[in-house]
């Protein structure tokens, strides 16, 4: 059993602190939160857990293992950085720190330690997403030409980040997820303050790939619509995923090939004799059975702690999620 404390109990930390106590490879130790209110909510829903507003209580505890970080950005690193000099294992929300150099930092002291640092990227143990990374890697799409994502809503409105650090980290994981983790050629962001100053309501942003692959990133909490969509185009096919429909997957067999023409001169390959033919074939939703993402998140983060592997959403992975944002001038 890994013996666990979670630090934060606001918007995402009550997803955590279910999925972990009914986790059978964990027990959870204690739950630290500076509001009356959630220590509150956390003695009523589960009364066998401590609770403590002392953070230096639960890092100096031997008896504990791990800690579970779900608190505002700005403190991920501190927090982080803490527990791993206690020598105790790290799961912290998205982002994992708010510069590259920091992720960098915890890298070496999780692996000086022989700790495992990870970072909350839910969406990489979705098995929609999941599935639509083994059809990119089959083929069937043909060649990645470029990829989109929409990630919208009427609020939750943040303080302490923009709409681009709140909501992208999701979409940026993915797709490098999705291609394997390319270094980006070119990365360009435009965006706006409406509701409060210096912080970004709405954001668009770019990034150029090799092999000529483009993404595009639309992230708001100023929109009417609650849209969580992704769209791959390929040469041969093309793929949505659609977080919130009910058919989560959608793969169009759509395109425009090119066919030869038979020039004057008796030649097929002469390239101005090509005309385009628009494919339009059949739809094909594959059936993908659901398992919460995030208690799959929370297996894996146990499984790399007892067996000593490392993680999908390792300090890595989440370097290039980082210095992507950070590259978003």
């Amino acid at each position: 059993m890994v013996r666990i404390a979670q630090v934060g109990v606001g918007y995402w930390g009550p997803n955590l602190l279910r999925n972990l106590s009914s986790n059978y490879d964990s027990t959870i130790k204690a739950v630290v939160d500076p509001s009356k209110e959630r220590q509150e909510f956390v003695k009523k829903t589960y009364p066998g857990i401590h609770v403590t507003d002392e953070l230096d209580s639960i890092i100096n505890d031997p008896g504990i293992d791990a800690v579970v970080i779900a608190t505002p950005v700005a403190s991920h690193y501190d927090l982080t950085i803490q527990a791993l000099n206690k020598g105790k294992h790290v799961l912290v929300e998205k982002p994992m720190a708010t510069k590259t150099d920091q992720v960098r930092e915890i890298s070496q002291l999780a692996r000086k330690k022989k700790l495992v640092a990870m970072v909350g990227h839910t969406f990489l143990f979705n098995s929609a997403v999941r599935y639509v990374k083994s059809i990119i890697e089959s083929g069937e799409l043909g060649d990645i030409r470029y990829i989109y994502s929409q990630r919208l809503n009427l609020g939750r409105i943040r303080d302490d980040v923009d709409a681009l650090w709140n909501l992208a980290p999701h979409d940026i994981s993915i797709i490098q997820y999705w291609l394997n983790e390319p270094e980006p050629i070119k990365i360009d962001k435009i965006g706006m303050d409406y509701v409060q100053k210096g912080i970004d309501d709405v954001a668009f942003m770019n990034i150029a790939y090799p092999n000529n692959i483009m993404a595009h990133i639309h992230v708001s909490w100023l929109d009417p619509h609650k849209i969580r969509k992704m769209t791959v185009v390929g040469s041969k096919k093309m793929v949505v995923y659609d977080d919130i429909a009910e058919n989560k997957v959608m793969i169009y067999d759509k395109g425009i090939d090119r066919m030869a023409v038979l020039g004057e001169q008796m030649d097929f390959d002469n390239p101005v004799t090509f005309s385009f033919n628009h494919r339009s074939g059949e739809v094909f939703i594959p059936v993908i059975d659901w398992v919460e993402p995030l208690k799959i998140e929370i297996d894996h983060f146990l499984k790399c702690i007892q067996n000593n592997i490392p993680c999908i959403t390792g300090p890595e992975h989440a370097e290039k999620v980082v210095r992507i944002l950070e590259m978003a001038k």
